[in-house]
């Protein structure tokens, strides 16, 4: 069996992306990829992760987990979503570091599917504006003290992607910028689902709907209809034009309002993101997805 993890990061789609897979999940179903909901899975997997805390689980767990996600059903495709698979908010910064938690949920996740094909999925988001949110996210009222001692300006995502390519050397690696999902997000739901890029998919347009105006997705809609785009590229720039005109402030707007958050270090994380982005796309072994 395939066993697909989305495993965040923490702020970035707010199980949006989740939602547009399980709207699928009765057509998905017809081709053997399961989708069930949060509830089947992701307690489930937390409460057996704490129990194992690092050990070899038991040679019945992974019938058992399957079982009981899967309602006894049969899957040739099971995708499991959740954006704290591997690390909370309060716990990112964990000893200063960042996610360094990462290598060993990762590992203890793909521990409970020994037998199976694994797939990971990632999403990142610029350390300008992930921070705050997750800062705020965490309810923590003392933001150096959560921030456990790191600086912001030495994180580093390619670090990261790294590690957990390290616990999980055989499973392929997916990567993208959450920045970009708007642009790319029929695209996810069926990498996700490891359908065929030409199978019609619900929810393709879910994320445009949330931070475009109903009056900008009427017109973006009519003008694909009447200009369909001959390439992929050619309708993320169409999207990406509709945006620029119609995208709703307050949805896309990010909270910065953390002590010392300066326009400089904004800018400087922002310089130091794109640069580390650019490491990520070019590591041989990891699927990035850009518009």
């Amino acid at each position: 069996m395939q066993i697909v993890y989305h495993i965040g990061a923490n702020c970035t789609d707010d199980d949006r992306l989740l939602r547009s897979l399980l709207k699928n999940a009765d057509t998905f179903a017809q081709e053997g990829i399961k989708v069930p909901g949060p509830g089947k899975y992701r307690r489930l997997l937390r409460e057996t992760i704490q129990n194992l805390n690092g050990r070899p689980p038991s040679p019945d767990t992974r019938d058992i987990l399957l079982d009981a996600i899967l309602d006894d059903e049969e899957a040739d495709r099971l995708v499991m979503s959740h954006s704290e698979f591997i690390c909370v908010p309060n716990r990112v910064f964990l000893d200063g570091g960042f996610y360094n938690l990462a290598a060993f949920k990762v590992a203890s996740l793909a521990r409970l599917f020994p037998e199976d094909a694994l797939e990971l999925h990632l999403a990142i988001r610029n350390p300008a504006t992930l921070i705050p949110a997750l800062y705020h996210t965490a309810h923590s009222g003392d933001f150096s003290g959560f921030l456990k001692g790191a600086d912001p300006r030495q994180l580093s995502w390619s670090d990261v992607v790294i590690r957990i390519r390290s616990a999980a050397p055989n499973a392929p690696l997916t990567v993208w910028c959450n920045e970009d999902t708007p642009l790319i997000w029929a695209q996810l739901i069926r990498e996700l689902s490891g359908v065929d890029p030409t199978t019609r998919i619900a929810g393709g347009f879910d994320l445009l709907n949330a931070i475009m105006s109903p009056a900008g997705m009427r017109r973006l809609l009519g003008y694909l209809k009447t200009n369909p785009p001959r390439t992929e590229a050619q309708k993320r720039r169409i999207i990406a034009a509709f945006l620029d005109k119609y995208a709703i402030d307050e949805e896309i707007e990010e909270e910065l309002d953390v002590p010392g958050w300066t326009q400089e270090m904004v800018e400087d994380l922002s310089d130091a993101y794109e640069e580390d982005v650019e490491r990520i796309e070019r590591m041989p072994d990891v699927n990035f997805i850009s518009p």
